[in-house]
């Protein structure tokens, strides 16, 4: 939903999409979301959510995560397999550490296998990034899954350690492959 901003529409129901290839419109609902995701089978799945840009105003920013939270509850009762598929819920808040605080007793109450932050490393200065990874990450819960969303370059992943995230994931690894003529990172660096 982040990167297709110019192309979408978000609603309380969910986001509908305007494909760039053709044109065609597209609606996903958090129980969308949901069936797509149970079909898929992967181990962990994420709740629907909302990554607000940076920067992005106090108001709209709660509204984001108040609607992301709404979505969590709708995602959890859509969930078909529990007992296979980890839903982990996404923390939101933007730059705003109360609104981040919020959003992390709002979705413990949900009680879900699995945390993710989303919403940091969106174009931000890294010092921000830096200060909202430390602050929110101690709020987590310690015995489940804590996972940072949309984080790869190397100082970046030692810094998610460092502060106690257990995961993160980023499209950068294949975007590198992708783009520069078969580029991959290894231990020793890029090749």
């Amino acid at each position: 939903m982040f990167s297709l901003s110019d192309l979408r529409t978000i609603s309380e129901e969910g986001v509908e999409f305007k494909s760039h290839l053709d044109g065609s419109k597209h609606f996903f609902s958090p129980e969308k979301v949901m069936e797509i995701e149970n079909s898929l089978g992967a181990d962990i799945i994420m709740s629907f959510d909302e990554c607000v840009e940076y920067p992005a105003s106090y108001e709209y920013t709660k509204q984001s995560m108040e609607r992301t939270t709404r979505w969590a509850v709708r995602c959890k009762a859509a969930h078909k397999k529990e007992d296979k598929q980890g839903l982990f819920g996404i923390i939101q808040g933007g730059f705003y550490e109360d609104l981040r605080k919020q959003s992390v007793e709002d979705l413990i109450k949900l009680d879900f296998p699995g945390y993710a932050i989303g919403g940091i490393s969106v174009g931000e200065p890294k010092e921000e990034f830096l200060k909202i990874l430390k602050y929110t990450t101690p709020l987590m819960p310690k015995d489940k899954p804590r996972y940072l969303m949309g984080v790869g370059t190397p100082d970046y992943l030692i810094e998610a350690a460092i502060a106690g995230i257990d995961m993160c994931d980023c499209v950068l690894p294949t975007r590198i492959a992708r783009n520069r003529n078969s580029t991959y990172i290894t231990w020793k660096g890029s090749c």
